[in-house]
């Protein structure tokens, strides 16, 4: 199995910078709070409406040394992520990072059971989310002489998946979303990527153990599911300062099950 340290090791790649992880009170966005944070920025965690969650990852962050405050915020209003950067400025003084993580966990339905208020609430948080995230963050990463925003994708915006059109669709408009941005803020010198986890072990997800493993014919290539932390370790180099050449990818961590 792999390793549930990877990406927490500590360093100083990113002393002096203030990353923002929407999404980040818990799974992969809790990973991507603490890798970021072990790579020496401070971090404001965002949460919807996970208080517990939220200040869970704070303590973790603050028990290994780092520098992290909870900002809870709906992230498709306008004004409330306004309020949350500014939030962030005043906390930290400054932004070097914006991480969209956060997704609506929409349940499988058939697209003519889907109403027009769930297809809209996906891509709201999704697409809308990020959206109203940027440009909110915008003034200040062009103050700060650039920076990076990651987006997280999904592996279905890549291949589809059953009953789950409105994820999908969100995922996919994602990863066209991050190539607009990375011609558009490219002369700021900031760089935007795609981090697409596949099929990764988290608190909603499988427990990944070997024996359950083995009678899976979806288990990816390499012959286990991944760790949040892997996408986590991915994002903090997309972040770092040898990754300023990397701009409007999408870059896959699922093992293998899928190859673009």
């Amino acid at each position: 199995m792999a390793s549930s340290t990877a990406g927490m090791t500590p360093g100083s790649e990113m002393a002096g910078k203030v990353a923002l992880v929407t999404g980040g009170a818990r799974n992969i966005g809790r990973a991507i709070s603490r890798a970021l944070a072990a790579g020496g920025a401070a971090v404001m965690v965002n949460a919807c409406t996970s208080r517990a969650d939220g200040e869970k990852t704070v303590q973790m962050i603050a028990g290994n040394g780092g520098q992290a405050a909870l900002h809870l915020a709906d992230i498709t209003d306008p004004a409330a992520v306004a309020t949350m950067v500014e939030a962030t400025i005043k906390k930290f003084g400054r932004l070097d990072f914006l991480v969209n993580n956060a997704v609506y966990r929409f349940p499988s339905v058939p697209v003519d059971q889907v109403s027009l208020d769930d297809w809209r609430r996906a891509l709201s948080v999704v697409l809308d989310g990020a959206f109203n995230c940027v440009q909110a963050s915008l003034p200040h990463l062009r103050k700060a002489g650039g920076g990076t925003i990651i987006n997280l994708g999904g592996l279905t915006g890549h291949q589809g998946a059953v009953n789950h059109a409105p994820l999908v669709t969100a995922k996919a408009g994602l990863a066209g979303m991050t190539k607009a941005l990375a011609l558009d803020l490219a002369p700021d010198h900031i760089t935007v990527n795609c981090v697409v986890p596949g099929k990764i072990d988290t608190a909603r997800g499988m427990p990944g153990t070997p024996e359950r493993i083995k009678h899976n014919h979806k288990v990816p290539p390499v012959g286990r599911f991944g760790e949040a932390e892997e996408v986590a370790a991915l994002v903090r180099m997309l972040c770092g300062p040898g990754a300023r050449y990397i701009t409007g990818q999408s870059i896959h961590v699922n093992g293998g099950i899928l190859m673009p």
